[in-house]
């Protein structure tokens, strides 16, 4: 069986998990990888962290938010690249893993893993599972779960690995955007996934291969005093539903079906997120077009 290069890339900010991190990457036991950090963190912290792990290829990087992360995809000269936040870890087996995953089958695109999240202490606080045994799907069934269940099944970015040569198909702006919409400030990671398996597959490994840190004393884009974009996390799903039937992927009755959960949604949610009735107003104007 062939190894082919994987770049584990680190968009990286926070220095103060990041050791671990890092230090979760090197020890994989996949042997062909090439690790590399793009660091917008404004202290030398990373750097200086880096600086002890020769073989780290290291980047400073004036982008920040989701354009330090895409930068850092497009950084990557494997094969596959393997994204990996600041403060999140890998499994020792989890390059391994997934790399036997995409070799078997030529048309995956994307795989994923089960995963755990972890607090501040790394203490675990929830298993995450999408399904309860391995297995391949086809995309448009990944799609539609997410848009007519209004879910996230399969979990942050640190929990897939993706196609170099798909990313490069895409282009950079391309990668979060979905009909219509830019989802770049909410839900990147459910579009770069829909996009990444159009007419494509992917791959679910039913091992604990990541671990996803959450917890409210961090800066983190899922925290809400951290994140002034938190509430796109929720009224993007809205926008969801809209670019999955510009683009085909559901049906108009099943689109003029998901009224009343919209509905619901935004009148719990749109006090608290202004976002949500921005959203609501762009799904009623297509909404009412259709009728």
């Amino acid at each position: 069986m062939s190894l082919p290069l994987v770049s584990i890339v680190i968009p990286s900010y926070k220095p103060g998990h990041f050791e671990a991190c890092l230090r979760s990457a090197i020890g994989q036991s996949y042997l062909n990888t090439e690790i590399l950090v793009s660091d917008n963190c404004p202290t030398e912290e990373i750097r200086d962290i880096c600086k002890r792990f020769p073989g780290v290829i290291y980047q400073r990087s004036t982008a920040v938010r989701e354009q330090n992360v895409i930068s850092a995809f497009y950084s990557g000269k494997g094969e596959f690249i393997k994204p990996l936040f600041d403060d999140d870890l890998l499994h020792p087996f989890c390059i391994e893993r997934m790399v036997a995953a995409f070799q078997s089958a030529s048309d995956i695109e994307l795989a994923f893993s089960a995963s755990q999240v972890i607090d501040i202490n790394n203490m675990r606080t929830q298993t995450r599972r999408a399904y309860q045994a391995s297995g391949h799907m086809k995309g448009i069934d990944m799609h539609r779960h997410m848009v007519l269940n209004l879910t996230n099944h399969i979990g942050e970015l640190s929990t897939v690995m993706f196609r170099r040569a798909k990313l490069w198909d895409l282009g950079w702006h391309k990668v979060f955007q979905r009909g219509s919409h830019d989802f770049t400030k909410g839900l990147a990671d459910i579009a770069s996934y829909i996009n990444f398996t159009e007419n494509a597959a992917l791959f679910y490994i039913d091992e604990e291969l990541s671990y996803f840190r959450h917890d409210q004393r961090l800066q983190s884009n899922s925290n809400a005093n951290s994140n002034p974009f938190f509430g796109n996390n929720f009224s993007d799903y809205i926008d969801l539903v809209v670019s999955a039937h510009e683009t085909g992927a559901i049906s108009t009755a099943e689109f003029l079906g998901m009224h009343d959960t919209l509905v619901s949604v935004t009148d719990r949610l749109s006090g608290v997120f202004e976002q949500m009735g921005q959203a609501f107003a762009r799904y009623t104007a297509y909404r009412d077009a259709l009728l």
